[in-house]
């Protein structure tokens, strides 16, 4: 099996362009092969997370990382999902808040508990 090209890519996600971010690896067609059969190893292969949990991850660390780009694309993922407006900003509010708690902890250099617990919403 060579390379990936742009027929690949555009058969396999279904649509009909190669999106801005693989023409921007295709510089390094190396890389671009390497990625694309990374990208496609997690979020294609079935696994125990299933694809909106998947995809619902994939927009959170967008959002966190800052990826204007990506965070378009994953809303959209999101919401052709199932997400709506509600469950959007569900999502957001939670990324807001333990944003402002990592924050917190990693200021004041909270060490890890003894014992341990089960997150914010108990067992």
């Amino acid at each position: 099996m060579g390379m990936v090209c742009g027929e690949d890519i555009k058969k396999t996600l279904g649509i009909d362009f190669v999106p801005n971010m693989y023409k921007a690896m295709a510089n390094r067609p190396e890389y671009l092969d390497t990625t694309w059969k990374k990208v496609q190893a997690i979020m294609t292969r079935k696994g125990k997370l299933d694809s909106k949990t998947k995809d619902i991850v994939a927009l959170t660390v967008s959002i966190m990382s800052g990826c204007d780009y990506c965070i378009g694309v994953y809303n959209e993922t999101v919401k052709q999902a199932g997400l709506d407006d509600e469950a959007l900003t569900e999502l957001y509010s939670i990324i807001d808040t333990y944003s402002g708690l990592n924050r917190l902890n990693i200021a004041w250099g909270v060490k890890a508990d003894e014992k341990p617990w089960y997150g914010c919403a108990g067992k």
